[in-house]
């Protein structure tokens, strides 16, 4: 693998944030700088973390970097929760969304495992 967009997981997770940005921008004004906001923080935060953990070519500390992204995905998948529960979303989105979500947990998931057998 030559760079971080080789990585399926982190493909899957621009995705995502490509997603979380198209909904949340049908989202209403005065959620600007509440839900919106930490929406798009935590999206980002996933795939940004993945590249982080990617560059320092350490398995240890990249591990540490998929357990924060792991948890931004946690933190994300409650605000999808929260934003079909305030009618900001309907059901098919949400379902699209944690989907999505899901996907990418997994992939996270089995990478933290490779990495661990790798150490």
């Amino acid at each position: 693998m030559n760079t971080f967009r080789d990585l399926i997981v982190w493909q899957k997770a621009h995705e995502l944030v490509l997603q979380v940005y198209k909904v949340t921008g049908k989202f209403p004004d005065s959620e600007k700088f509440g839900l919106l906001s930490q929406m798009r923080r935590a999206s980002f935060s996933v795939p940004a973390n993945i590249v982080e953990g990617f560059k320092r070519r350490n398995n240890k500390e990249f591990k540490q970097f998929i357990n924060i992204a792991s948890g931004s995905l946690e933190e994300l998948r409650y605000y999808f929760l929260l934003s079909s529960d305030l009618k900001y979303i309907d059901k098919t989105e949400y379902q699209s969304l944690f989907n999505l979500s899901d996907d990418v947990g997994k992939m996270l998931f089995s990478l933290h495992k490779k990495l661990n057998s790798v150490s």
